[in-house]
């Protein structure tokens, strides 16, 4: 694992719990988790060779870095690439020309909730593809999508969505504390009410979301009338599609 910031760090807590022996080369981290060898830099590594090669270290510095790993990895080794906007075929060609599967995981990997998103390369076989999904699967949830445009697109809704997600919940503990609540009561119940709401959706996958919302609503009441007044214009709707559509382009512009 070539740096390991915090995202990187929190994968790892999780990936390792796997049958892989890891090492990281970051020389500015002090202290590695536990049964994980860390080292200062490449050199450090002696004549080791390694199956995978993780690339976690900021995209700027991939061309100047990057290089010097492809010697170390086994014939038969894939590189797993978690750097935003660095595209399959340059860590490829510095990599010479390895196979290469890039993710997109996002925030929740710090609690294990993950929702990565994956995408494989040309030449990455089925057995590597299978093992990068598993140890994905280690942090959360996995999307395998088919080119690098969709991935993209999971960097807008998933890679992006817990911003989306912690403005929303501060806006609904903001007008919870409107209409008289401490700013603690106001948290409880924002937060509860979607970790629950968010919990039967999950269970009851088999019901649409709009089956789930019209289940709650009663014609006349007072769900039916927070919902006319949060969405009755379509307001919400448009601005999760520009929301979406802003993130995707400069998802575009950073490749």
């Amino acid at each position: 694992m070539i740096g390991c910031g915090k995202m990187g760090g929190a994968l790892l807590e999780y990936w390792k719990k796997g049958d892989e022996d890891f090492t990281i080369v970051d020389p500015f981290l002090e202290d590695a988790p536990e049964g994980v060898r860390l080292v200062a830099q490449q050199g450090d590594l002696g004549d080791k060779r390694f199956d995978v090669i993780i690339v976690a270290i900021k995209p700027q510095m991939i061309d100047d870095i990057l290089p010097d790993y492809a010697p170390i990895l086994n014939d038969g080794g894939y590189v797993v690439s978690m750097a935003a906007g660095a595209s399959i075929a340059r860590i490829s060609k510095v990599m010479g020309d390895a196979p290469v599967i890039r993710i997109m995981p996002n925030l929740p990997a710090f609690v294990g909730k993950a929702t990565n998103g994956l995408v494989a390369g040309p030449g990455v076989t089925d057995d590597q593809r299978k093992h990068a999904h598993a140890m994905m699967e280690r942090t959360g949830t996995v999307v395998e999508v088919a080119d690098e445009d969709q991935l993209d697109r999971v960097t807008a809704v998933a890679g992006s969505g817990p911003g989306y997600v912690f403005e929303l919940a501060r806006a609904y503990v903001a007008a919870a504390e409107g209409i008289g609540f401490s700013h603690e009561q106001a948290r409880a119940l924002v937060l509860g009410t979607l970790e629950g709401t968010i919990a039967m959706a999950i269970d009851q996958d088999d019901k649409s979301l709009e089956d789930l919302r019209n289940s709650v609503t009663s014609k006349g009441g007072t769900t039916a009338a927070g919902l006319d007044a949060l969405n009755g214009d379509g307001a919400v709707s448009r601005k999760f599609e520009q929301t979406l559509e802003a993130a995707y382009k400069r998802a575009v512009e950073l490749r």
